[in-house]
């Protein structure tokens, strides 16, 4: 299983070097379109080549995924926290209604009877 994770590793890294390679120009990126940009009187830009340009839209795009599911999935978390508290405490509950019920026997006998 390690050298599959590790040849699809090293294939997303090929084709990676091939986007960079194949998309090296040089591009502009505007914050704002030329019309928005002049009513508001900023006009942002930064040149940088293609592969960047696609390379940080990706991880933007698995970024955001990953928060969007993150907090997607925060009421099964909590409910799951919730649980195992009601779970912790309801062992300790049982341990100690066991140790009442065998308060006076002998250790022997309480673990035996325990057991069954």
């Amino acid at each position: 299983m390690r050298y599959i994770k590790y040849a699809f590793l090293a294939i997303v890294a090929l084709a990676l070097v091939a986007v960079a390679v194949a998309n090296r120009d040089i591009v502009t990126l505007t914050l704002l379109p030329s019309g928005l940009a002049a009513l508001a009187g900023m006009n942002q830009a930064i040149d940088l080549p293609l592969f960047v340009v696609i390379i940080a839209g990706v991880a933007a795009g698995l970024l955001i995924g990953f928060v969007w599911e993150w907090l997607r999935e925060f009421r099964q978390r909590a409910e799951s926290a919730r649980k195992d508290r009601e779970i912790k405490e309801l062992k300790r509950q049982l341990r100690r209604l066991r140790a009442e019920k065998h308060a006076g026997e002998d250790e022997v006998l309480a673990l035996l009877d325990e057991a069954s």
